[in-house]
C-alpha cells in the first residue's frame, strides 16, 4: 500500500498523487535534465529568531489549561500513581512517536497542515482542512475561558474578595438563599460571573460583562498574532515562562499549609487494580493525545518555520518531557491546595459536631459513649481521635452527629471550571493576603490560555496563507477578520446559557474529529507514503537515521491505538446519551441533564463539519482522476514513480556529512518530500525513462 515516489510539476494535469516540493515552495528548477537545484534558492518563509523562541512556542501551545485542571483530576480519579505510570507508558509508546511524526512532516515540507497532507497525498488533503476546522471550533470556546479568567482577575483587586462571603438580601436582611444553600464561591461563579440559566433550553439575554471580557480577549489575541510568529513569539517569552514561576510559588506556599502532605500522599498512592478498567486506558490515551496537541496542525505550523536540519527528534523528546513534568508540577500544586481545603472542611466538621456534643453535655445528658477528648475545646480535637471515637460509637449517636472523613473529602474530585473557579478560589480565599494570590493565579491561567490560543490560531492562519496566495499577501487583514469572526460567533457563549455550549464544544467538537484526523495522518505517513521512505527523508534532514522502532510504532502500535481510541469514543457516544451538568438555582446544586433534540443535532453538525473535509477531499480527487481516464492515470503514475531520484552522495549531502542515503530493497529510486533546493533532486533524462519502461515490459 505504500505510495510511489512523489510527483513532478506535471501533477497539475491530474489529481490523486503528491505535489512536488518545488511547486509548494515556489523554488525554480535549474534545467530539465540532470540539473541540480541550488540550495541557495530558498523561499522567504518567516523563521524563528532562535531555538529558544521555537521551544517556548511549542511548550506554550502544548502546556495549557488541561495540564492544570484536567490531568490532576484524572490522576485523582484513576488510581493516583498508577495512572501516572500508565500515562507515561502511553506517552512513550504512542504520544512521542506521533508528536515526532508531525514535527518532522512540518519541518520537511515547510508548510501548514493543509500543504503537508496535500503534498503527501492529495487524496487525503482533507486532513489539513479538518485540522483547521477543529482549531477554529476550539478557538471559539477557548477564548471564552480566557475571558472568564480576565473577569476573575479584575475582581481580585479588592479586599475582601467578592467570593469570600455570601451577600445579604437587602429586602429580607438575610443571606441570599442560593448562596447559603451552596457556597460563596459557587454562588459567585454561577450567579455573578455567568448569571446562568437552569438548562440549555433557556438561552437568556447576553451577559454584558462577559461580552466585554470576550472582546478584550480577542483583541489581545489579534494584537499578538497580527505580525505572525514575529509578534506572537515575543509574547511567548512571558506567556510561556510566567506560569512556571507561578506554579513554583504556589507549590512553595502550598507546602507550608496544613493538609499539604495529606494531599500529596493521596495523589501518589497507587491503585494498580484500576488498570483492569477500559475506561481508565481510554482517559489516559485521550489525555496524552490532547496534552501534546496532536491533530490540531499547530505543531506542524510551528515546526514549518524551523531550519531544515533542526533536530526535531530531540525537540519531540524535550517538549514531551516538559509537558509531562508540567502536569506533575501542576498536580502537586492542585493536590497541596485541595489537601489544605479538605482538611479545613474536616476540621470545621469536627468543630461543629463537638460543639453539638458539648451542648448535649451541658443539658445534663450522660451516655456511655461520651468521647474521651476535651469537648469544651473543639480546636484541640484531632482528626484521628474523632474518627476513632466515631468508628466505635457513631451508630449510637443521633443523625445530627456526622462522620468527618478526610479521605472521603479528598475523593470528591473536581475538574475544569469547577476546579479553577470554585475549589481553588475557595482555598485561596483562606490564604493570608488572598487578593495577591488570586490575582497571581488568574494571571497564570490567562497566560496558559493565551499561549495555547496563539498556537491554535497559528494552526488556522498558517495553512490558509500557505495554500491561498491571496490570503498570504494580506496576513494582517486575514488575522483581523479571523479574530472578528471568532468574536461574533463567540457571542453564543456569552448568553446566560453560554457555559452549557462551552461544555458541548469542549466535549464533542474536538475530541472525535481530532482522533479521526490523527488516524488518517498516521495512515498517510506509515502506509500511503511509506514509513521507510519517511525515515529516509528524516535521515537526509537530520543527517542520522532515527531508530527503526519508529517504523513499527507508526505502522502498527500508534495506528491500532488510535483506532481503538476512536472505537471506544464512538461506543461511549452510542451507548451513553450525551449529558451536561446544569445549575439549579432553586436547589442551589448541580444536576445532570440530557441534551435536548436540537442540541444533539447541533452536536452532530459540529462533528460532521470537522470531519467532512476528509471524505470530501478524497472523493474530489477520485472524481478528477476518473475524468482523466484509466490510461492517463496509469501513465501519470509511471511518470510520478520515476520522475525524481536522489543525486549521488556527493550531491545529496554537504561535505561535512558522513551520511549515505539508503535505497529500497527492490532497487527503485526513492523519492522524498524534502525541498528540492535543500535535498538536491535531479530529473532523470527522458531517454532513461524510456529505457527503464522497456526493461519493465521485457
Amino acid at each position: 500500500m505504500e505510495k510511489p515516489p512523489l510527483t513532478s510539476d506535471e501533477e497539475d494535469t491530474r489529481m490523486g498523487e503528491s505535489r512536488s516540493e518545488a511547486e509548494l515552495l515556489d523554488l525554480g528548477v535549474q534545467g530539465t535534465s540532470g540539473g541540480v537545484v541550488s540550495s541557495e534558492n530558498v523561499d522567504d518563509r518567516p523563521a524563528w529568531d532562535s531555538k529558544l523562541q521555537y521551544v517556548l512556542a511549542q511548550v506554550g501551545f502544548s502546556v495549557g489549561l488541561g495540564n492544570v485542571w484536567r490531568f490532576p483530576y484524572l490522576c485523582h480519579q484513576n488510581g493516583g500513581g498508577a495512572f501516572m505510570v500508565l500515562y507515561v507508558m502511553l506517552l512513550v509508546v504512542v504520544g512521542v512517536p506521533l508528536f515526532f511524526m508531525e514535527l518532522a512532516a512540518g519541518q520537511c515540507i515547510r508548510q501548514g497542515s493543509i500543504g503537508v497532507w496535500k503534498h503527501i497525498s492529495p487524496k487525503l488533503a482533507g486532513i489539513g482542512y479538518s485540522s483547521c476546522m477543529v482549531c477554529f471550533f476550539v478557538a471559539l470556546y477557548y477564548n471564552v475561558i480566557i475571558a472568564w479568567s480576565l473577569f476573575y482577575m479584575g475582581n481580585s483587586f479588592q479586599y475582601p474578595l467578592p467570593w469570600e462571603q455570601c451577600p445579604i438580601n437587602m429586602t429580607t436582611n438575610n443571606t441570599v438563599k442560593e448562596c447559603s444553600g451552596s457556597s460563596p464561591t459557587s454562588y459567585f461563579w454561577f450567579r455573578k460571573a455567568l448569571d446562568i440559566t437552569d438548562s440549555i433550553d433557556e438561552s437568556g439575554e447576553f451577559n454584558p460583562i462577559m461580552t466585554g471580557c470576550l472582546l478584550a480577549a480577542w483583541a489581545i489575541v489579534c494584537l499578538a498574532m497580527i505580525n505572525g510568529i514575529k509578534s506572537s513569539a515575543k509574547v511567548m517569552y512571558f506567556s510561556s515562562v510566567f506560569p512556571y514561576a507561578v506554579l513554583f510559588i504556589f507549590l512553595i506556599r502550598g507546602l507550608m499549609l496544613d493538609g499539604a502532605m495529606e494531599g500529596i500522599a493521596y495523589m501518589f498512592y497507587p491503585k494498580i487494580d484500576i488498570w483492569a478498567e477500559v475506561q481508565v486506558w481510554r482517559q489516559a490515551a485521550t489525555q496524552v493525545f490532547f496534552a501534546l496537541g496532536l491533530g490540531y496542525g499547530s505543531v506542524i505550523a510551528y515546526s514549518s518555520y524551523n531550519p531544515i536540519h533542526n533536530n526535531c527528534h530531540r525537540d519531540a523528546l524535550m517538549v514531551s518531557c516538559i509537558n509531562f513534568m508540567t502536569s506533575v508540577l501542576a498536580s502537586l500544586v492542585v493536590f497541596v491546595v485541595l489537601g489544605f481545603r479538605a482538611k479545613n472542611i474536616v476540621l470545621n466538621c469536627i468543630t461543629q459536631n463537638v460543639g453539638l456534643l458539648n451542648d448535649m453535655a451541658t443539658h445534663g445528658s450522660n451516655h456511655h459513649w461520651w468521647p474521651w477528648f476535651n469537648m469544651s475545646d473543639p480546636a484541640s480535637v484531632t482528626i484521628p481521635d474523632y474518627r476513632e471515637w466515631y468508628h466505635h460509637y457513631g451508630s449510637q449517636v443521633g443523625t445530627n452527629i456526622t462522620d468527618c472523613d478526610l479521605d472521603e473529602e479528598m475523593s470528591k474530585g473536581v475538574e475544569g471550571t469547577g476546579l479553577a473557579f470554585i475549589a481553588f478560589t475557595e482555598a485561596m480565599a483562606q490564604f493570608p493576603a488572598s487578593p495577591f494570590w488570586s490575582t497571581l493565579f488568574f494571571l497564570m491561567l490567562l497566560n496558559l490560555g493565551m499561549s495555547t490560543m496563539f498556537g491554535t490560531m497559528q494552526g488556522i492562519l498558517t495553512p490558509l496563507m500557505d495554500n491561498f496566495s491571496l490570503l498570504g499577501r494580506h496576513r494582517t487583514m486575514l488575522t483581523v477578520c479571523s479574530c472578528a469572526l471568532g468574536f461574533v460567533i463567540g457571542l453564543l457563549f456569552t448568553q446566560r446559557s453560554g457555559n452549557y455550549f462551552v461544555t458541548m464544544f469542549d466535549d464533542y467538537s474536538a475530541t472525535l474529529p481530532l482522533i479521526i484526523v490523527v488516524v488518517f495522518e498516521t495512515f498517510a505517513v506509515a502506509w500511503v507514503y511509506g514509513a521507510d521512505r519517511f525515515l529516509d527523508d528524516i535521515e537526509i534532514m537530520l543527517k542520522w537515521r532515527p531508530p527503526v522502532l519508529y517504523k513499527y510504532l507508526w505502522k502498527y502500535v500508534c495506528l491500532f491505538a488510535m483506532v481503538g481510541l476512536l472505537a471506544a469514543s464512538l461506543l461511549r457516544m452510542v451507548f451513553k446519551r450525551p449529558t451536561y451538568t446544569a445549575w439549579n438555582h432553586t436547589t442551589a446544586s448541580e444536576t445532570t441533564l440530557e441534551y435536548p433534540g436540537w442540541a444533539l443535532a447541533m452536536l452532530a453538525m459540529l462533528i460532521l463539519a470537522a470531519t467532512l473535509p476528509v471524505p470530501v477531499g478524497y472523493f474530489h480527487s477520485w472524481l478528477k482522476n476518473r475524468g482523466m481516464g484509466p490510461e492517463g492515470e496509469l501513465a501519470g503514475q509511471e511518470i510520478d514513480r520515476e520522475r525524481y531520484t536522489k543525486c549521488n552522495s556527493s550531491d545529496a549531502l554537504d561535505s561535512n556529512s558522513q551520511h549515505t542515503p539508503s535505497v529500497e530493497d527492490d532497487g527503485r529510486p526513492r523519492a522524498s518530500f524534502l525541498p528540492l533546493g535543500l535535498d538536491h533532486y535531479r530529473l532523470l533524462p527522458q531517454q532513461e525513462d524510456v529505457e527503464e519502461e522497456e526493461e519493465d515490459t521485457m
